[in-house]
């Protein structure tokens, strides 16, 4: 009896486990073809006109993972086109800048649509599409200041100057003969916070966040020069980032090849009017 029973017990123990195991392999297979079907796009979410955050899915945003606030700007729409020509789901992952092209190689989003220029530094680490924007250098400084009226970047001889750490936009402030130039800074607000304090006379950015930070805070101005910065196409055109050899490059150089010159503007346009008044 004693044997039946040890019998009847492991066989019951047995059922249970390949029940557990089915039940696991199910879940597992789920999460997979759930996976596939969602298009992980990283961004700053803070750097208006292209991206920001905000509180509500007003004006087409879409929500933050892990957040209950919500990603606007130029770069979520086109990341809606592209991951609608894909047949995917689009899923925002706020990341930091420094943290976009780690996140891309480990398998943490998809792509980095986040004004991000496809440098020849960036593509000895990632890929990239084919251009979805391409935008000028600015200079952004106080109304009313000592700098308002400069039209050539000599003109800001001993001024303290900054820009965005780890993007090209620092590294053109040397070419400013006497410029004081200041740390490079995190993020675009931190730039607007210390412009608006007088830490820095100025920060140079691109012209569509130039056009926002003087459109978010009438004491801005933004710089256009006639005697500009040098620089190359790369520099200032914006692209897609991927991870090398992923497969999807081909794939959204397709989807961006629908996207008309005149639609692209448009859409830049709208977020240039859209974007919260506080980014």
């Amino acid at each position: 009896m004693k044997k039946k029973l040890s019998i009847l017990i492991s066989m019951s123990l047995s059922a249970i486990m390949l029940l557990s195991g089915c039940a696991s392999n199910s879940s597992n297979k789920a999460k997979k073809d759930e996976d596939q079907n969602i298009f992980r796009v990283g961004m700053e979410a803070g750097y208006a006109p292209f991206n920001w955050t905000q509180t509500d899915s007003s004006n087409g945003a879409v929500k933050i993972e892990g957040s209950s606030e919500y990603a606007g700007g130029y770069d979520v729409e086109i990341a809606k086109k592209i991951a609608d020509g894909l047949g995917k789901k689009l899923v925002i992952v706020k990341t930091e800048w420094d943290g976009l092209v780690p996140a891309v190689t480990s398998g943490k989003i998809d792509a980095i649509i986040a004004g991000m220029s496809p440098t020849a530094k960036r593509k000895e680490t990632i890929d990239f599409s084919d251009n979805y924007y391409k935008s000028d250098l600015v200079m952004v400084v106080k109304k009313g200041g000592k700098f308002e009226n400069a039209d050539s970047i000599q003109d800001f001889a001993g001024a303290k100057i900054t820009a965005q750490l780890n993007t090209f936009h620092y590294s053109v402030i040397d070419q400013i003969k006497g410029v004081n130039k200041q740390n490079a800074m995190d993020n675009f607000p931190a730039m607007r916070v210390a412009l608006e304090s007088g830490m820095i006379d100025g920060y140079v950015s691109e012209r569509p966040e130039g056009i926002s930070a003087q459109s978010a805070n009438p004491n801005f101005k933004m710089i256009e020069f006639k005697d500009g910065f040098n620089t190359s196409e790369e520099d200032t055109a914006i692209a897609v980032g991927v991870a090398k050899n992923s497969g999807l490059t081909e794939k959204i150089n397709e989807i961006l090849k629908g996207i008309s010159e005149e639609e692209r503007k448009e859409i830049m346009d709208i977020a240039i009017k859209n974007q919260p008044a506080a980014k």
